[in-house]
């Protein structure tokens, strides 16, 4: 076993590695990794030797540890290493970035901790703190004195290897432990987050792997930018299906940014009831309530028993995103009242949701502008705004999610309740 314990493959780069006969066949500059079990393992060794490269199997070393590293070959017989298609230490994972599913976050890789297992070294951790970037340049140990004498602790940053997910692509070639579901168990906002910190090739890889809900969750807290790249690399049946998974005002605002002809051929793939309602939003300009409201709302006739509302409420809210009121609708969609949710708990059961209603709503017409809405739904602490017609019809709904970054500061809110 050529590697007792463990130690850091930095520790490793650059050294000389000495033949049977204490030659120099070279200076350790990658290393081969390929699928182990558990862990991923080194295969070879690369040493470079003037402006060859050179590989001796992991088999061939003696010795391999932080102070000297011996094969029991000569020199002479060594083999030159030209493959490029190989997963290499240093070139493919090394420097790069991964997603921390633990920390949900995105990590550069400063180091690689390496284990001997079963005769193999595998790659049991990864270093992502300062530690890592000071052992590289040679200075952890007098930064950890320096540190000591201070009395501030230098932390570790170690990673398990079984809880990363790479990112890149090269990095597919193996296989880890755990899957890429432990990146889709995350909050979408993590998720997005993650997406946003990486570049656009690797938010891709992490996307395409989400199903087809959280993709969908994921989606709605991309950046603008990202979302377009996002749907735009998807095939338009896949993109269909997750745009069908969104609220409607959210998939007219990721369709209202893609090219005319791709969001043409994903609304083709769509199913026709939400079609026309993606469609009659993206009729609006994005910064009026007509581009801010949804059409998934809770709507019953005035005639509707509480009872009856109720019951219905439990199945029909299932998909809308924000159920705050059920709204009172005569045949003919005009709007004649709103009741909140704990109005219609508290009510008599037997009562008509006429009776209750509050009669005149606050609403607006589609057509004002955004800071108006949101300045509307401050002063009145509005958490939905009906959007109506000229003759009061319900066009949709204003939540208070779709605004909050157009809400005023919170000193002038508390000035003005204050006054």
């Amino acid at each position: 076993m050529p590697l007792f314990g463990h130690m850091f493959f930095s520790e490793a780069l650059k050294r000389p590695v000495y033949d049977q006969n204490g030659d120099i066949v070279g200076r350790v500059c990658d290393a081969v990794v390929v699928k182990g079990d558990p862990l991923p393992k080194i295969a070879t060794v690369l040493v470079r030797q003037g402006g060859r490269v050179f590989g001796m199997a992991w088999s061939d070393f003696a010795i391999f540890n932080r102070r000297i590293l011996s094969v029991q070959r000569y020199a002479q017989a060594l083999d030159q290493y030209d493959r490029g298609d190989d997963l290499l230490l240093v070139r493919d994972i090394l420097d790069k970035q991964i997603v921390d599913v633990n920390g949900e976050k995105v990590v550069r890789v400063n180091d690689i901790r390496l284990e001997g297992h079963n005769g193999d070294a595998v790659l049991s951790a990864v270093d992502v703190g300062i530690r890592g970037l000071l052992r590289r340049l040679g200075i952890e140990r007098r930064s950890e004195q320096i540190s000591t004498f201070l009395k501030l602790p230098l932390p570790w940053s170690l990673i398990a290897w079984n809880y990363i997910q790479p990112l890149t692509t090269e990095l597919k070639a193996i296989t880890l432990t755990v899957p890429r579901q432990m990146v889709a168990a995350l909050h979408p906002a993590d998720i997005a987050e993650l997406i946003n910190q990486v570049s656009r090739d690797e938010g891709a890889a992490l996307f395409t792997d989400l199903d087809t809900k959280t993709a969908a969750e994921t989606l709605s807290e991309v950046e603008p930018q990202r979302q377009v790249e996002l749907i735009t690399g998807l095939d338009a049946e896949r993109a269909a299906d997750i745009i069908e998974e969104m609220p409607p005002d959210e998939a007219s605002d990721v369709l209202g940014d893609l090219p005319a002809e791709k969001a043409k051929e994903i609304l083709e793939h769509v199913e026709q009831d939400e079609a026309r309602e993606i469609q009659q939003l993206l009729a609006y300009n994005e910064n009026t309530a007509g581009g801010l409201m949804t059409t998934a709302f809770v709507a019953y006739p005035p005639e509707t028993a509480v009872q009856e509302a109720i019951a219905r409420f439990r199945t029909d809210a299932a998909s809308v995103e924000h159920a705050y009121h059920i709204y009172v609708v005569a045949p003919d969609q005009r709007l004649v009242g709103t009741i909140s949710l704990r109005e219609l708990l508290l009510a008599d059961p037997e009562a008509t949701l006429a009776a209750i209603a509050q009669a005149k709503p606050r609403t607006a017409p589609p057509e004002t502008d955004q800071k108006a809405i949101a300045t509307l739904m401050a002063k009145y602490n509005l958490i939905a705004l009906p959007i109506v017609d000229a003759a009061r019809h319900l066009l949709g709904v204003v939540t208070i999610d779709d605004v909050i970054a157009h809400l005023p500061p919170v000193s002038r809110r508390r000035k003005r309740k204050g006054a």
